[in-house]
């Protein structure tokens, strides 16, 4: 995703539609290139969506890492967060807002975001936003945007949900598909269990108990599993 993502935007203003799973380097192929284009000031400038706080956060802490000292404000803005902290940040300027349809929503209602100075605006993990019932939302937001924009979009997935946006509210774009490849080493072997949600746990531990020398990386699906499954492993 990267090798084709980034020289494309660092050459112009194209709007991309990138169709890729996820784990493909999508942040830094979009995150790059927005910040080799954008300097500080004082108005968003660039908003991307997401449909988690988890992956907003995430996106955030990327993009910034990724910035080096170039000095860009860059706030992610999700439910379950001070409003009131919220407001203060985007007064002093954000440069790059990072947020979920709902909260972006919650704040264009109340009159204390203004989006119609963005250059870029981009939208990760669009299927899943639109699965998650955000169709409206997202509609709403395109059109508190100037016309004057590029958009970029990624998706796991093309729906016709996903076209239709593209059709009214992209334009002409450029589709990059990236094919999911087997990554897996030939000396590597897969294992895989079916076990329910509530067994997982105790499975998990078994295996661990049957391996003296365990070394491995376990993935969850939020940061909430994450910080529940280190607190258990610790108790054991």
């Amino acid at each position: 995703m990267q090798e084709q993502v980034i020289p494309l935007l660092l050459k112009g203003e194209k709007n991309v539609i990138g169709q890729a799973a996820t784990g493909t380097g999508k942040t830094a192929a979009f995150g790059i290139p927005l910040i080799e284009k954008l300097t500080p000031g004082n108005k968003v400038q660039a908003l991307i969506l997401a449909p988690t706080r988890e992956l907003a956060t995430q996106i955030a802490e990327e993009i910034d890492s990724l910035q080096g000292n170039k000095g860009l404000k860059i706030m992610a803005i999700y439910g379950k967060q001070s409003y009131e902290i919220q407001h203060r940040a985007l007064k002093r300027g954000i440069d790059i807002l990072v947020g979920t349809p709902g909260r972006i929503m919650d704040h264009l209602k109340r009159k204390t975001l203004d989006l119609r100075n963005i250059s870029s605006f981009i939208l990760d993990e669009a299927d899943e936003m639109l699965d998650m019932g955000f169709v409206d939302d997202i509609e709403t937001i395109f059109k508190e945007t100037k016309p004057e924009k590029q958009v970029l979009l990624f998706s796991a997935t093309m729906s016709k949900d996903i076209l239709k946006i593209a059709k009214k509210y992209i334009g002409e774009y450029e589709l990059i598909a990236v094919e999911n490849k087997d990554t897996t080493g030939e000396n590597t072997e897969q294992i895989y269990f079916e076990v329910g949600e509530r067994d997982k746990f105790e499975l998990l531990r078994r295996i661990m108990d049957t391996e003296p020398n365990f070394y491995g990386i376990v993935f969850c699906h939020t940061k909430a599993d994450v910080d529940g499954l280190v607190s258990k492993l610790n108790d054991e």
